[in-house]
Order: structure tokens, then sequence, then C-alpha cells
């Protein structure tokens, strides 16, 4: 066979076109194809960022495949019954009939295979290795990382599908802060002694950005006072973003994502003003609360028909209704929907170009995921806007969009330079089942007292903007009200400005009038998050060696260096800020000495 798409794709496919689903194949796509074409292999991991059209490249392949005869039926494997669905609707937009209902027993001879769920491959594996080794098979593995999720699935998925063809497997998110192996990934010893998964094509959100495929995303911070009182009945108060044990660091991100507080109505406002703004270019953009749970969703969707006037749509991933709402908003120009897991992954709603990430759950895979529901370009210059609470790892997450990750099986030695180390033990808990009981409340229990919202800051690009200011000031509306078409370069060259003429409006105001909360704006320049993390992190080992020195508590000695050098907390202050503590904790060990 030939190595190029071109000779290879039938001239059914005018364009070299999925039907349906793009005018023409992207540039990666069809290099993809090309690879594929090429190597001919058994096993193929692509991975491609969120909303570059993992779907359209799976489905392009599978026609080619059926088309010269390699593999006589397709076989989709997704994470969910609405995926699932979505696939066999994709697929017939190109003339593949899979049957999304199929459970057991002979195919009818109108389809061309079946979309199922890992879940369901984990009940009944045997069903779908007799139907691989008596037809030649293609078997699509969706976001591929979900046969990880349990050794169950991983083990269903090894035993049904070990007699396929060919095997294609899809993720945008290959991480995972696990260490059981993928069925069907290739893993690959590097020098450091750390098997790493090894993809067969990346393209990732750095790439797709530069091609235009997807949006650019301005990520908009907010802090706040929280206010909470322990199962032991202390009453604590403490700023969103400050070092803190992890016990408090949740329970003061729950304490905001209350809805019983100031702060998610002062956000979801915010929201819901930068909505009004990108619905100016952009008539039918929508926006998505991602929730925690079932109580809280109902609860965050009352609250926007407070702040709107209008009804938000409410998908919960029990509820038998919950495709049909998901296709209703799709398809529909109305303002807000508000989802605990059921659009994390892989649902396709372009229109969504504004979210509220108002969830407890800080894995890099999960961020990327519900990040990735808001990326998707429909066409050039439309932004996406992310909301979130302080959280140092959201923030961390937020600066490295453009990072690459491949899914590591060894754990770094102890001591080795591992940036999620700190939240090892909360990403082992986050990626269970969200529904399952953990008892974790029962161990964390609180009860959430009161909060406020604070503007922080707006990332970008690897880079901070702006200043600290109160919900509803002039301040704030200079970022909320940023276009809802730009250019990439056009989004930094904006927020540079604005930020400069905040700078400059903070300094004609008294300082008792100037409307921030701890910054003065001359101590907030724009610096990398590379640059700050490095400081953040040179810091830390100093406070931890000092701690060691003395037997002090880090937060004890952080909250010390704090009211000696002035300033915000650790995660909020600014690099002259961080060398300023850095100096003082080493003056102080010197003169124990």
């Amino acid at each position: 066979m030939t190595t190029t798409t071109n000779t290879h794709l039938s001239p059914a496919f005018p364009g070299r076109a999925p039907w349906g689903t793009a005018n023409k194949l992207r540039a990666w796509q069809e290099a993809a194809m090309g690879s594929y074409i090429e190597q001919q292999p058994q096993d193929f991991l692509a991975v491609a960022t969120p909303g570059a059209g993992k779907t359209t490249f799976a489905l392009t392949l599978a026609s080619w495949l059926l088309h010269h005869h390699v593999v006589q039926q397709v076989t989709v494997v997704a994470p969910t019954e609405h995926l699932k669905k979505q696939w066999a609707e994709a697929a017939a937009r190109i003339g593949i009939r899979l049957d999304p209902e199929y459970s057991a027993g002979p195919l009818h001879k109108s389809y061309q295979g079946v979309a199922v769920t890992y879940a369901g491959v984990g009940v009944r594996p045997m069903l779908h290795r007799n139907r691989c080794e008596q037809r030649k098979t293609l078997v699509i593995l969706d976001e591929i990382h979900h046969a990880g999720d349990s050794r169950s699935w991983g083990e269903a998925c090894l035993e049904a599908f070990e007699p396929a063809t060919r095997r294609l497997a899809l993720t945008g998110t290959p991480f995972r802060s696990d260490t059981n192996p993928i069925p069907f990934v290739t893993y690959a010893e590097g020098n450091d002694g750390i098997r790493r998964s090894s993809a067969d094509y990346t393209y990732g959100y750095g790439s797709a950005l530069s091609d235009g495929v997807v949006r650019p995303v301005i990520f908009l911070s907010y802090s706040g006072n929280m206010r909470w009182r322990t199962k032991a009945g202390d009453e604590i108060e403490a700023r969103l973003g400050e070092p803190l044990t992890k016990d408090a660091n949740s329970q003061a991100w729950r304490t905001a994502l209350d809805p019983r507080g100031e702060w998610m109505p002062q956000v979801l406002g915010a929201a819901d003003r930068r909505l009004t703004e990108v619905r100016r270019a952009i008539p039918d953009a929508g926006a998505l609360v991602i929730a925690t749970d079932q109580d809280s969703a109902r609860a965050y969707a009352k609250l926007i028909r407070e702040i709107t006037g209008e009804p938000a749509t409410v998908v919960l991933s029990d509820d038998t209704g919950a495709s049909e709402r998901i296709d209703e908003f799709r398809l529909g120009d109305s303002r807000w929907m508000v989802a605990v897991r059921m659009v994390s992954e892989g649902v396709d709603v372009p229109r969504l170009a504004v979210g509220v990430y108002a969830t407890t759950i800080s894995t890099p895979l999960f961020f990327a995921q519900a990040v990735g529901r808001f990326v998707r370009s429909r066409r050039r210059g439309e932004t996406a806007s992310v909301f979130l609470p302080t959280v140092p790892s959201l923030l961390t997450f937020a600066h490295e969009m453009e990072v690459e990750r491949d899914h590591v099986l060894d754990r770094p030695k102890k001591g080795d330079d591992d940036p999620y180390a700190e939240e090892a033990d909360l990403l082992k808990e986050a990626e269970k089942q969200q529904d399952e009981d953990t008892g974790e409340d029962e161990q964390l229990s609180w009860e959430a007292l009161g909060s406020d919202a604070v503007f922080d800051r707006v990332m970008y690009d690897g880079a901070e903007f702006g200043m600290q200011a109160h919900p509803g000031s002039e301040e704030e509306q200079d970022y909320l009200g940023i276009p809802g078409l730009l250019e990439p370069d056009q989004v930094q060259m904006l927020l540079q400005k604005r930020q400069s003429r905040q700078i400059a409006h903070s300094r004609k105001k008294p300082d008792e009038e100037a409307d921030l909360v701890e910054l003065p704006a001359e101590r907030r320049p724009v610096v990398t998050h590379q640059e700050l993390r490095e400081l953040r992190r040179e810091l830390h080992g100093l406070v931890g060696a000092y701690a060691h020195q003395t037997g002090k508590p880090h937060g004890s000695i952080h909250n010390e260096l704090r009211r000696s050098c002035g300033g915000p907390p650790t995660a909020e202050a600014t690099p002259n800020q961080l060398r300023q503590r850095m100096a003082k904790v080493r003056e102080w060990a010197t003169r124990m000495k």
C-alpha cells in the first residue's frame, strides 16, 4: 500500500471529508491518517486535545478500513451512555451504522457495528471477544484512560478485544494519577527509569491553538475570606489560596462553593456579566457550571435564576432524561447549564464559551477534561472564559494548559521532583467514582458560616494580569468586558492594556478608597507562572529547612514571614515579595547558628 491518504480514501468521501462532521480534514487529522496508513499497526494511540476532532479522525479511519476490507465491522467503546449514542449519530452521518442499544445476540444485518460503554464490556467481555473472533473488527476505544479506572475494566477490555484485527485508542488526557496500566497502550522507559505512555500521534493544545482549531482560554480567578466551623466546634477564618493544611484547604474550598454563602452568587454574577459580553459577538454562546454534587447543582440553578431571571438547564447523571436535555441545550440558545459529571468529558456542546469550575475535584485529568468543554472553536477569534477559585493546584493546571503529559506507570522515587506529590492522596481520592460514599464527609465534617468573593487575577498564556478588586467594581468589569472575538495575540495585548489602566487608576485614588484588597498596584507586575512557581518552590524549601531546625509548623512560619515582610499569602505574592521572605527566613536561620 502507498503511504498517502490521497490515493487511499474512497472517492465517496469528496475532499477527504467525513460527512456531517467537517468540510475537510484538518492538517493534524490528515497527518495522523498518513502515519496510520504508512504503519498499518494493530494498535494505534492518538492523543489529541479536547475539541480538536478526534471523532472525525476516528470515523474517517474507520471508513478507510471498511472500504479497503481491512475490517468488516466496527466496535466503539465510550465512557458513558450519552457518548455511545453520540458516536452512533456521528457515524450515521458518514454512512456507518452502529447500534447503540446492542446488548447480546446476533447483530441486525443493517448495522456495521456497535457502540457500547466500558461498563458494558466489563459485564460481558466474552460476548465482545466472540464478535471479534467471528469477524475482522476495528475497535475504537474512546478516552481509553477510562480502561484504567479499575482493574476489572482493564482486564475486561484485554479479554474482549485481544483478538481484534485493529485497535484505535483515543484520548485527550492520557495522564492519570494512579498507576493502573491502560490496555493496548505502549509504555517506554525513560532515562530516569520511569515508564510513560507512548503515543503514535500527538496533537496538543498549544499546536491546536496555533492552528486556530481551539479557542484561547482566559482564566479568571476569585479569592476571598472564608469562615467555617470544624467538627470540634472551632470557628476558623482563612483566605482562599493561603498556605493551609490539606483538611483546612479542603474546608475553605468547600466553604467557597457553598451556595448559601456570598462567594458563589458573586462569581456566578460575574460569569453571567462575562457571558453577556461574549454574546455580543457570539449570540448563542452558553455557559456551564460544573458542580460537585446534585444538591449543589440544583442550588446553583436556583441562584442563576435569581441572578438572570432565566431558568438554567440542570443535568444530573442518574436522570434518565439527561442526554435529551444536553441535546436540547446544544441545539438551543439558552444561557446556562448546570451539571455534575455528565458533561465533564466528550460531550460536544460547541457553543459553550463561559465556564464556572465549582467542584472540589482537583486532578489534572478532570481539570483538562472540564476545560475541554469550552475550547472547541466554531470560527476563528472565539475565546473561552473559565472562572476558578484561587486554589494553588487549579492555578497550576490553568497555567500548564499547553503542557503535554503522558501516563506514568512508576512513581518517582522519594525526594524526586514531583509537582503533584503534595496532593497525591487528594488525586487518588478524586478519581474514584464521584457518586460513591467514601466517608470523607464524616472525616472532614464542617459547617460553612460565610464567604465573600474577591476578583483576584486573570491568567492567560502563562502570564498573570490584574490586581485584586471587589466584585462589581470598574476594575473587575474591565476584565469581564473583554470582547468575545479576539485573536490570541490580541487577547494578550488587551489584557496588558487593561492592567496598565487599572494600575494608573488605582494610583490616583487615596489608599483608603482604592478598590484593592492587599496588593499595591506597582507591586503586581506581569510575570510568568514558571518564574513564580520556582520562587514559591524555593521559599517552601527554605521554610521546610527552618521548620526542621526550629520544630515550628510550616504554616506558622509562613504567617510569621507575612507579618514581618507584609503582603498577601504566598500563593498570591509577587516575585519581589517572595524574595524578601526568602531573605528573611535565611536571616532567621543564620541567627540560630
